[in-house]
């Protein structure tokens, strides 16, 4: 994402650093310091930039360099110290400043009915303030004299575990807090919950399981076992946000009412939840939650209902609590997106690195809006513990909305069930005999067994790799059946003639895929790492290996402490590519796709990213593209895709069907464009696109 100029900033040289003072490096360290917070704070918090990359980057070098001259100067809070320190042998614990408690929860409308009622008549009670729930894992930050110096889970509410130096990596936790309108307390304490989005909770568990690793079930999952990693560079390599949304404890300054914390609490850099309502009556509570609901599936963060509480904290106070729940709070709950279906058949299926999954193939059933006729079993583990069998009633839900997967099995009491499912030792593609890794099964047989040639073929002319239209599933599939293709670059020398004897083709749309593979000679070097499948190397790393390396030749020989040095790749990965480039195979591969004209060009440098700085989300169906298509088209070309509309988004594209975000865009006054006019767009930015 790009950012708006404003100041220039100069990076000292080493001859300026010899000469300048110990005073007037602490003067320019400390002008640098709140400089970098204030972009941090527009950057990560507000999405709302002001300075283009290079130039951040010159503000953070020449902070680097006066620090490093000056190692004296190194404070906790600078902005230099969020890089993530060294693995620690286990998390130690640590006592909460008051109890975290929990609010009570309920998905009865007459139980909200009831709270509302009895507020109502607590003397003094005039407003009820309605936030959204969030789903995610709960933190407390401790700061004393506006830094940072605690982070601590939630645990059983009284002690939780310190992850003080994950947390310190996470973008928006501000290390320092802002001054910004209020005063910066002597001691705070405050509540917020560590969040990852939908779109990083994908990201992460598709670089996972290309990992041969287990994914999490969901985003809040996932967001929990990232802050609590005893190696904090997986923590920094994780999405992760943070949204504040109660004060435990504070000294030096009072609040009449939760809308003048939350304020308050914006003010000093945090995220904090929105929209916020105040409501009077129960039909206000209502609508709030039917609205939230309604948008649930098109915001970046994870909700599962609304929090009802009175907005006067003299009031709460008088109000009290009991044991285990405050009782001026209540949490209005969102229907489950679970749903029952029956179990028609369990198979397997061999990704393309080996990773061998277990697979239910259900009788169709809707769940949020989706229809859903398969479900992950996750491993041979999972199965045996559920004991899922053919011809099982299952209840299914799409983890963080995304995922579709069996949460249980439901007895049936009466039912003669079918055959317990045996995972098979054999890989039912090849016959290699299958291995087991903790609770993960793989197929060895890399480069000899046709599922995973299957899916390295459907991989490799993806979208994000060399997208290759025209050749999914079905026809890599028949060209590794009919053996056409044994290695990638057999792809290169297919023929109209063969390809016309394969089923469900004929001479035209024959013709049209050949030409296809053909036109699709040149990639930029993040694609070609993409498409060569590489396990861990998503788009993310790809993008950072190539602007680091800026040629294949240079990352296909680069040491392990070379890789290492790459920004973005931590020791793990590192690994894995150099083993990968090590492999006499690998390289065979590759050289071989080179012989048959692929040119792998330099990455675009920034400044040739012409819809830098412009926010874009998507609603409804589009022809052309799928979602995630047109998302990365635009941050191919320097844009960014949201998930929701904000005050910062440019342009809200519009397909058959759109959703709530329509709406949203003409409330906020966003320019929305049809299909035709967003392609007309990027084709001006100078992307190719056909049709």
């Amino acid at each position: 994402m790009a950012r708006r100029a404003s100041k220039q900033y100069q990076v000292p040289s080493r001859a300026e650093l010899r000469s300048i003072s110990k005073h007037d490096a602490a003067r320019r360290i400390a002008s640098l310091r709140d400089d970098i917070r204030h972009h941090d704070y527009l950057y990560y918090v507000l999405d709302r930039p002001e300075i283009s990359d290079e130039e951040y980057d010159r503000l953070f070098t020449a902070l680097l360099r006066l620090e490093e001259r000056f190692p004296e100067l190194v404070t906790p809070d600078s902005p230099t110290q969020r890089v993530a320190g060294e693995p620690r042998k286990e998390l130690p614990t640590a006592r909460h400043t008051v109890p975290m408690t929990s609010l009570e929860a309920t998905r009865e409308e007459d139980d909200v009915a009831r709270f509302v009622r009895r507020m109502q008549r607590e003397p003094d009670v005039e407003t009820l303030l309605l936030e959204p729930k969030l789903d995610g894992a709960s933190i407390e930050l401790i700061y004393e004299d506006a830094v940072l110096m605690r982070a601590i889970t939630r645990g059983d509410g009284v002690r939780g575990e310190d992850v003080t130096e994950n947390v310190r990596t996470i973008p928006s936790v501000p290390l320092r807090l802002r001054s910004d309108g209020t005063p910066t307390p002597r001691f705070l304490s405050l509540r917020g919950e560590i969040m990852m989005s939908a779109r990083a909770f994908e990201a992460l568990n598709r670089r996972l399981l290309e990992n041969g690793e287990s994914g999490f079930a969901n985003p809040r999952n996932a967001a929990s076992g990232s802050v609590r990693q005893l190696d904090p560079r997986i923590t920094a390599e994780r999405s992760l946000d943070l949204v504040a949304y109660e004060i435990l404890l504070i000294r030096d300054l009072t609040f009449e009412r939760d809308e003048e914390v939350l304020q308050a609490l914006a003010s000093w850099g945090f995220r904090t939840p929105e929209p916020v309502r105040t409501a009077t009556d129960l039909d206000d509570v209502l609508r709030y939650h039917a609205d939230l609901e309604t948008r649930r599936a098109s915001r970046d963060h994870e909700i599962d209902g609304i929090v009802i509480k009175v907005d006067r904290l003299d009031v709460r106070e008088r109000i009290g609590a009991t044991r285990r729940h405050p009782r001026w709070a209540l949490a209005y709950k969102f229907a489950p997106r679970r749903e029952i279906t029956r179990v028609r058949e369990i198979i397997v299926q061999v990704g393309r690195t080996g990773l061998v999954t277990p697979v239910a193939l259900l009788e169709p059933v809707e769940v949020g809006g989706v229809t859903i006729s398969r479900a992950t079993l996750h491993n041979r583990e999972e199965i045996r513990r559920h004991d899922i069998r053919p011809g099982d009633r299952v209840r299914i839900h799409r983890a963080g909305d995304v995922i579709p997967e069996v949460v249980e099995r439901i007895e049936e009491p009466g039912h003669e069930r079918g055959k317990p499912f045996h995972f098979p030792d054999r890989c039912p593609s090849c016959g290699t005999r299958l291995e087991h890794h903790g609770p993960l099964t793989h197929c060895p047989n890399q480069f000899g067994c046709p599922a995973q040639l299957r899916e390295r073929i459907r991989h490799f002319a993806s979208r994000e790799a060399m997208d290759i239209r025209g050749l999914g599933r079905a026809t890599a599939e028949a060209l590794v059946d009919y053996r056409l293709v044994e290695e990638l670059a057999d792809l290169y020398d297919l023929k109209v003639a063969d390809v016309a004897r394969l089923p469900g083709f004929a001479a035209d749309s024959a013709s049209k895929l050949v030409d296809s593979i053909r036109s699709r000679k040149r990639a930029e070097l993040h694609r070609f790492l993409i498409a060569l499948g590489i396990p861990g190397v998503g788009e993310g790393a790809a993008r950072d290996l190539a602007d680091h390396f800026r040629s294949l030749e240079a990352i296909r020989h680069a040491s392990r402490d070379e890789l290492r040095q790459a920004p973005g790749i931590g020791p793990a990965l590192a690994d894995r590519l150099h083993d990968f480039f090590a492999d006499d195979r690998h390289q065979h591969a590759i050289d071989a796709l080179l012989e048959k004209g692929i040119q792998v060009t330099a990455p675009r440098a920034r400044r040739e990213r012409p819809l830098a700085g412009r926010h874009f989300v998507f609603t409804g169906r589009l022809d052309r593209f799928t979602r995630d298509e047109a998302e990365e088209l635009v941050e191919s070309l320097g844009g960014e895709a949201s998930g929701s509309v904000s005050r910062n988004t440019d342009y809200v594209v519009v397909g058959e069907e759109p959703g709530q975000k329509v709406e949203d865009a003409r409330q906020k006054g966003v320019k929305t464009l049809d299909e035709e006019e967003f392609v007309a767009l990027v084709r001006r930015a100078g992307a190719d696109v056909r049709g």
